[in-house]
């Protein structure tokens, strides 16, 4: 007789529907897909919700297999001995298997008045909540962008080209990730649009209120709207379960992916910190580790030895508006190269890039296993090395 084994999935992002899909090459697995949400959010979206040129949703009817059952709901806990979970809705799932693919949404501000006063733009019901807020606020209002990552520019890019004055307050380098090349070109593309790039020291931020932002060189600036995108942060769902996670709160899993406290626990996108060596946080990197987390729970109902993950960045993509983007290509240890693609042409790539995001998820669910991603020896380099020099780690912000 048949056995069925029961795979539970915490999360619809680009990790979690990756996995779920992947995981319907067995005809003998159950798949449970637990979200919050009722459709698919794709976060490099985000900022062009803010500004009113995309809503960021995708029908999962577009994304998910149709073997997949879809839970809308939240989990509440983990019950690693009793392998089941616990949900808002008061529900008890059992698994077999089960993939934590929580994801990651806005960090802890930890200034005075952030709270308060900024808002974040990290999730689909944050960055909605900006947008009535900005639909509501006069065009000539003073706007603030803190963070100077992806998120913090592409923000800043699309509200300016819309025509509203901006700050863009970088709290160091502008896009520590861009080579130096591209760094200039950035900044050259965002002056022209007409925003305030302040960059270097003294440029962090320290306080805000209603109607100011303060400085760490002492300087306060006039914010109607001060918009957050220094950071992200992880749910604390598998801290609060009892499970072994880093300072930040992402599982702690070893190379193949698999919780260090329990094989039956799989960890993967921003949530995962296999050997206390996150990835860079990426809905590249979530899609990919959400295959190679399917695999590992494959391979283990299959009786075979799982395999350690290897993942190389190929490449990191900035918007500066609807029209000019910089596609930075990248070594395989994640590092920029000099080489750089702008202007009309790097536009046409991100787009291409944030398409294929979610296409990568609509043909896993067509034709589940075909998903592949380049490989790399770099990682295994530094763990040998004990972690040292690694920018993937270092670099806690979403991107392309």
């Amino acid at each position: 007789m048949t056995t069925n084994t029961e795979v539970v999935v915490i999360g619809g992002g680009y990790a979690g529907v990756m996995a779920a899909n992947r995981l319907t090459r067995r005809d003998d697995v159950t798949v449970t897909l637990i979200n919050p949400r009722p459709a698919f959010v794709p976060r490099l979206r985000l900022h062009q919700l803010v500004s009113g040129s995309h809503e960021a949703v995708v029908d999962y009817a577009e994304v998910l297999a149709p073997g997949v059952r879809l839970l809308v709901d939240s989990v509440t806990g983990i019950d690693a001995a009793g392998r089941s979970v616990t949900s808002a809705g008061g529900r008890t799932i059992a698994y077999d298997h089960l993939i934590y693919a929580a994801g990651s949404g806005s960090a802890d501000l930890g200034v005075p008045g952030a709270a308060e006063h900024a808002h974040p733009i990290a999730t689909l019901e944050a960055a909605r909540r900006l947008r009535s807020v900005l639909d509501a606020t006069p065009a000539t209002a003073a706007l603030t962008v803190v963070g100077a990552g992806p998120s913090g520019i592409e923000t800043a890019a699309e509200l300016a080209e819309s025509g509203r004055r901006v700050t863009l307050l970088c709290g160091g380098a502008l896009g520590p990730y861009l080579h130096p090349r591209a760094r200039r070109t950035a900044t050259k593309r965002l002056t022209r649009l007409g925003v305030t790039v302040l960059a270097g020291p003294g440029t962090r931020v320290t306080a805000v209120t209603r109607d100011t932002v303060e400085l760490d060189d002492g300087r306060t600036l006039p914010s109607d709207v001060t918009i957050w995108t220094a950071g992200f942060g992880v749910p604390d769902l598998a801290a609060r379960s009892g499970l072994s996670t880093d300072a930040v709160g992402r599982l702690l899993t070893d190379e193949t992916l698999t919780s260090v406290d329990d094989e039956r626990i799989v960890a993967a996108g921003d949530s995962a910190a296999p050997s206390d060596l996150p990835f860079r946080m990426s809905a590249y990197a979530a899609g990919c580790l959400g295959a190679h987390a399917a695999d590992t729970v494959l391979h283990r109902i299959a009786g075979d030895r799982p395999t350690p993950v290897d993942l190389s960045f190929p490449a990191m993509c900035v918007s500066l508006g609807r029209r000019t983007s910089i596609f930075q290509l990248a070594h395989k240890d994640d590092t920029a190269m000099r080489l750089y693609i702008g202007g009309r042409a790097g536009s046409a790539l991100k787009e291409i890039a944030c398409r294929s995001s979610v296409k990568h998820l609509k043909d896993e669910a067509r034709k589940p296993g075909s998903h592949s991603w380049p490989k790399g020896e770099h990682r295994r380099t530094l763990l040998r090395a004990g972690h040292e020099g690694t920018p993937a780690a270092a670099n806690a912000e979403q991107s392309a």
